[in-house]
């Protein structure tokens, strides 16, 4: 099949009733995760993981997805209106969105904002439908040292999800490794740390543990510090919400520029759409002729990092779908789901379940269109979101949550899972520990351990077969160099300040 009839067959997969009903309830659903502050993507996928457990894979992933993409879209309108980030790819839409606001223009900049994400995301999916199939290809020709390699590398993104502290994020990546490692051993068939629990044969449950580090977490984190609500007043109108001739001309720049960086800094593992709109706002700001008016309510300062982080959210599918390598914590999250609903991402993905794959690719052209019109007509409702009381969507969340991954097996116990994550994860919240790495353990370490195990047995015990095959040996390089490069930016930083100190 070529590229135009597997993106045919992608659309008659996607455009099936179920697929586009469930299409629009995920990007709905994401708008609203987007919009109300302090849920953020990752935490709406992990809820929904069972609840789409009775759907077919496609319709669930394509959910997810929607999910995924539609919160980029939200999370400009808490940033503008309430000067509140909906999510953390958002930040830095509030230094001019929200001034804007101020100055009486938020329809202008919650429409570039939705236009911008729109033109950013669909531009995304169009790299992602051609880049995707050839990287594919070339990944057909790994073995297990190969997929060790890669997947160790992904490990070593632990490095880039750490947060400010490296050592935190190792050691929270080790502490997935090791919950990973609980079950059954998948080669010898010995038991490992169930210490005679008949529900840890199968090990710790991943709907559970996501659930609870990420959506219980937050809950709990929220209960202890409820976040202000302010609201800043206005009326909308479809004819208030389209900027100008002249904003368009000062944002058309910004969003081609914003596009192709977030585009390729999503398919970068470990980089993700937060640092997409960092980036694409400090060049907007460098290139523009007056740098000095960025922070007072110009609409670049909105249109180049909503571009950005919706383009790095289309970027970041690229290596999942055709490596299964999480870049962020989101994808780390679908990497599970995936795996849960029986799809190995990868390049098999390509051969094996092409509907899925251009169903999936498809979905995000038609998701996209249904964001632009959720986001101008419907901004007013979306805006009187942020009104719901923390007291009503806090425990919403929880029974949401609890429900759903009880009903994934009907075992209590994976409630009381939930739970535990939930705790543990509030106190690494508390101590700075990165969840984002644990979850990337978890999900990669079976993985790492069976391909390290496979090919030492066809080597027989031999470590040089990861560097006498030329694609092993580049990756496992390239994956030693992404874990000592944090290493030694640190004291390489750490030697020029000390020249500094030392100099009269």
């Amino acid at each position: 099949m070529d590229l135009f009839q597997n993106i045919l067959m992608g659309f008659q997969v996607a455009l099936s009733f179920q697929n586009l009903l469930f299409c629009f309830v995920g990007v709905t659903l994401g708008t609203l995760i987007g919009v109300l502050p302090g849920i953020g993507p990752v935490t709406g996928v992990a809820i929904l993981i069972p609840i789409t457990f009775g759907l077919n894979p496609t319709t669930a992933i394509i959910t997810m997805a929607g999910v995924y993409y539609g919160a980029m879209y939200g999370g400009s309108t808490t940033s503008i209106l309430i000067n509140v980030p909906g999510e953390s790819s958002s930040v830095m839409t509030t230094l001019d969105g929200y001034q804007m606001a101020r100055k009486g223009r938020a329809g202008p900049a919650l429409g570039m904002a939705a236009f911008s994400s729109f033109i950013a995301g669909t531009f995304a999916v169009v790299l992602l439908t051609f880049i995707a199939p050839p990287l594919a290809n070339v990944a057909l020709s790994f073995g297990p040292p190969e997929y060790f390699a890669l997947t160790f590398m992904g490990l070593t993104l632990v490095t880039s999800l750490s947060g400010e502290s490296m050592l935190k994020g190792i050691m929270s990546g080790v502490f997935g490794l090791i919950v990973a490692s609980v079950g059954v051993d998948a080669i010898s068939g010995e038991e490992r740390f169930t210490f005679g629990n008949i529900y840890l044969l199968d090990g710790m449950g991943f709907i559970g543990v996501a659930v609870g580090l990420f959506a219980v977490a937050e809950v709990l984190v929220n209960l202890e510090a409820p976040m202000e609500q302010v609201f800043v007043q206005t009326k909308f109108s479809l004819r208030t919400l389209f900027p100008n001739l002249q904003d368009w001309k000062d944002s058309l720049g910004p969003i081609g520029r914003s596009s192709l960086l977030g585009f390729f800094i999503g398919v970068l593992p470990g980089a993700g759409a937060t640092i997409a709109s960092f980036m694409a706002y400090a060049m907007e700001k460098k290139l523009s002729k007056h740098p000095e008016k960025f922070g007072t309510g110009v609409i670049e300062g909105v249109a180049a990092p909503e571009g950005a982080n919706n383009a790095a959210a289309g970027g970041a599918m690229v290596p999942l779908l055709t490596l299964g390598i999480p870049g962020s914590g989101t994808t780390a999250v679908l990497l599970g789901a995936l795996l849960i609903h029986g799809l190995r991402p990868g390049p098999l993905l390509f051969q094996n379940n092409p509907e899925f794959v251009w169903g999936v690719i498809a979905s995000m052209y038609i998701g996209n269109v249904m964001l632009l019109v959720l986001n101008l007509p419907l901004v007013g409702i979306w805006a009187s979101m942020l009104r719901v009381p923390y007291r009503i969507l806090m425990p919403l969340i929880i029974t949401i949550s609890a429900v759903g991954v009880f009903a994934t097996d009907n075992n209590i116990f994976d409630m009381w899972v939930m739970f535990a994550f939930g705790v543990i994860g509030y106190l690494m919240r508390k101590l700075d520990f990165p969840a984002a790495p644990a979850v990337l353990g978890l999900v990669l370490g079976p993985l790492v351990e069976r391909s390290l195990r496979q090919s030492l047995t066809i080597s027989h015990g031999d470590l040089s077969i990861f560097f006498t095959r030329p694609i092993s040996a580049v990756l496992t390089i390239c994956a030693l160099l992404s874990l000592c490069a944090p290493v030694v930016r640190a004291v390489w930083q750490s030697r020029g300040k000390s020249l500094m100190e030392m100099k009269p």
